[in-house]
């Protein structure tokens, strides 16, 4: 239950900003002087490593590009490229470097690769028929000098504005190290600025969740700024829930030249001068980066698009490294009724500037909730967990769940099946689950093809093709709480090309076309230019085709064509000159 301290309530918060500060923990030992800044432009930060993101925490660094792209890119030290990667989202056109000193460096979002390096790739897709390929290099074939050119930077992928993602890797692990960990040039004087401190009872997902408001619960104790060095309130101390208790803080750091946030390095909590929890942002691997959803308060995050980051760790988070003890909730510490506790928190970021809040805690009676009592059932975050009713079912396994939660599943009519209310959107699943739904009534075989699984988490729809099973039933993989049910989607994607049919292109770069899909998503593709496959290249709902000595002068004749997910199908074809 979450529990935020009262703004009515005294307390007492003094705030340092200190720069210069020795961390407390020492830095792994990382090569410094190694890698060089893989651009011509001082490094001015757009994210940093740790950063909470949707779903996962930022592996590397944003470096900025001056909003523009086309900058060239260089190899930050000796090695050989052992990878590209082009794909629609994610990090769009990559290079993957391997240094012999045991690292490997990423570089994402590209335009164009270097001269030799894009005529083979282009080489490729042409051979293969495919816009996104995946391909890996012996040592022998692109080797690269430190400082030399391979690439333009861009905003390809899921980029929403121009610049150069960048990453160091253990070239065994694959894990992302910190790259500010490895001695690069970075301006920064500016502390961690600690914004809110949220205060936690056990369990933060048995909440009271349809009558919990900020404004009726409680509200997040938000420190009030006043000059440059203090967040003075009224009084002495703040009252919270006697029992066992955890903190959690939002913040952001800031750096000169940049007006984006990035984040700390580690936070120290200490509790009546003995330190409590520690966190790290040095090393989270690929596989454990989705456990954010168990770092930080996930329904703070959905209800008011907050990142709360909690300096405790809830019992079926499984993130290695990030806290400095792998026990479940470590981090809480326990508060009777009528007791007084100081807390320290510090935080200090990758330049060593420290921010730090101190502040009084006393504790309370208060009142428990009896999940019993709630008409719910419990699933334990240490097992297999099943729901099963005459219309829908579904498991959860021992590795999906965060902590203990009492679930609750709710029927209403619909039309091709019942709409079910599969307990809350604001409750965090790890990773995919079939679900499985009944419809309300037999169809014939084409339209079984057809049925798609409708899912709402409250702001918008969305949905999936959906497999039929046997006796009416059809399956999703989903890993969202929320509202679920059964329809059907026979309507194929929608084309529209950004030329007239017979357009003189000769002038152009480019041809585009914009292919949207209104239930699903875009399965499938082709575009071909006189019967031949041509390359054209996804970005959001765009796709376009950069002439290229394929395509000769002349007058020519464009075939597109879209499936989306349950296999229906649209062509468009037009003419143009170029």
């Amino acid at each position: 239950m979450l529990m935020f301290a009262r703004t009515s309530l005294l307390a007492l918060l003094s705030f340092s900003s200190i720069t210069g500060f020795g961390q407390s923990a020492t830095a792994p030992s990382y090569p410094k002087g190694y890698f060089r800044n893989p651009l011509s432009v001082p490094i001015t930060l757009a994210g940093n490593f740790g950063e909470c993101r949707p779903g996962h925490f930022h592996s590397g660094i944003d470096l900025r590009t001056n909003g523009v792209e086309n900058l060239p890119v260089f190899a930050a030290a000796d090695g050989y490229i052992s990878r590209i990667k082009t794909e629609k989202g994610g990090f769009g056109h990559a290079i993957y470097i391997t240094h012999p000193n045991g690292y490997t460096t990423l570089y994402a979002h590209l335009n164009k690769f270097y001269a030799p390096l894009q005529k083979h790739l282009r080489k490729a897709q042409y051979e293969k028929e495919k816009w996104d390929l995946d391909i890996s290099f012996t040592p022998d074939k692109f080797p690269v000098k430190k400082g030399q050119q391979i690439a333009f930077s861009g905003n390809t992928g899921a980029s929403a504005a121009p610049h150069l993602h960048f990453e160091i890797r253990d070239s065994k692990t694959e894990h992302p190290l910190n790259p500010q960990l490895f001695g690069f040039e970075v301006k920064d004087t500016k502390p961690p600025v600690i914004s809110e401190i949220a205060f936690y009872r056990g369990n933060i997902f048995d909440r009271d969740v349809v009558s919990f408001t900020v404004a009726k619960k409680g509200e997040t104790y938000k420190p009030l700024r006043s000059g440059n060095n203090a967040f003075p309130v009224s009084g002495d101390t703040v009252e919270v829930p006697a029992g066992k208790i955890g903190l959690g803080f939002t913040c952001d750091d800031f750096m000169e030249g940049s007006d984006n946030t990035i984040t700390f390095r580690s936070a120290e909590l200490e509790v009546d001068k003995t330190p409590t929890s520690s966190i790290f942002m040095d090393d989270i691997g690929y596989d454990v980066s989705r456990y954010l959803h168990g770092y930080a308060d996930y329904y703070a995050r959905q209800k008011f698009n907050k990142w709360i980051q909690l300096m405790f760790r809830q019992p079926g988070n499984r993130l290695p490294g990030v806290y400095a003890s792998p026990l479940p909730e470590y981090g809480k510490f326990n508060i009777a009724p009528g007791e007084v506790k100081e807390l320290i928190l510090t935080l200090t970021d990758n330049s060593d500037n420290r921010s730090q809040v101190r502040l009084f805690i006393k504790g309370h009676e208060s009142e428990t909730v009896n999940r019993n009592e709630r008409g719910c059932k419990p699933f334990y975050y240490e097992r297999t967990n099943d729901h099963s009713s005459p219309n829908i079912r579904f498991s959860v396994d021992d590795r999906q769940l965060y902590d203990d939660i009492c679930i609750s599943v709710s029927t209403e009519p619909g039309d091709l099946s019942d709409r079910f209310q599969v307990h809350y959107p604001f409750v965090p699943l790890h990773h995919y689950t079939d679900l499985q739904i009944k419809s309300n009534r037999p169809l014939s075989e084409d339209l079984r093809s057809k049925v798609v699984l409708m899912y709402n988490d409250g702001k918008k729809d969305d949905a999936k093709a959906a497999q039929p099973i046997d006796n009416m039933w059809y399956k999703a993989s989903v890993r969202n709480f929320g509202n679920y049910w059964l329809d059907i989607d026979t309507t194929p994607p929608v084309i529209r090309p950004l030329h007239k049919n017979g357009a003189n292109l000769s002038h152009a770069a480019k041809i585009s076309f914009i292919i949207k899909d209104a239930t699903t998503s875009v399965r499938a593709f082709r575009g071909t230019i006189d019967g031949k496959w041509g390359y054209f290249e996804p970005h959001g709902s765009d796709f376009f085709y950069e002439f290229d000595e394929y395509c000769k002068k002349g007058r020519h004749e464009l075939e597109m064509t879209a499936e989306d997910e349950n296999g229906n199908k649209a062509v468009v074809k037009t003419t143009f000159i170029r």
